[in-house]
């Protein structure tokens, strides 16, 4: 049953006893919105706004979200949508220039992202 952005199930028990447990997740529905909300703010024609500002405004709308659906069990919706913003965030750095953007020598983009100031849930 989906209700005010959650998906409430009976799941079985992951070690195997015979007994269910009410799962609360983030809904399918919830998970898109959150993607079309960040889709807005790191676009194309965000190109002229400064990394620390785009990343600061990333970072209030990530943790507005993930203080409201903090609720239940979002462990994977979680890592679903970390795993989209610095997907989103590496595709826009590389496209602000006509060089292509490398992070410094040494250091990966999840750390680079870090470093600038992005959170992750």
């Amino acid at each position: 049953m989906d209700f005010l952005g959650y998906t409430f199930r009976y799941d079985r028990d992951l070690k195997g006893r015979p007994w269910r447990y009410l799962n609360v997740t983030p809904s399918n529905k919830a998970l898109k919105a959150e993607r079309d909300n960040l889709r807005e703010l790191i676009n194309s024609q965000a190109c002229h706004v400064p990394i620390p500002k785009l990343i600061e405004r990333v970072n209030k709308q990530l943790q507005g979200w993930s203080e409201y659906y903090g609720f239940g069990y979002p462990r994977k919706a979680l890592r679903e949508i970390n795993s989209f913003v610095r997907d989103r965030l590496t595709g826009h750095l590389h496209r602000r220039s006509q060089r292509p953007f490398r992070p410094p020598r040494g250091i990966s983009h999840y750390q680079h992202l870090k470093n600038l100031g992005l959170i992750y849930l």
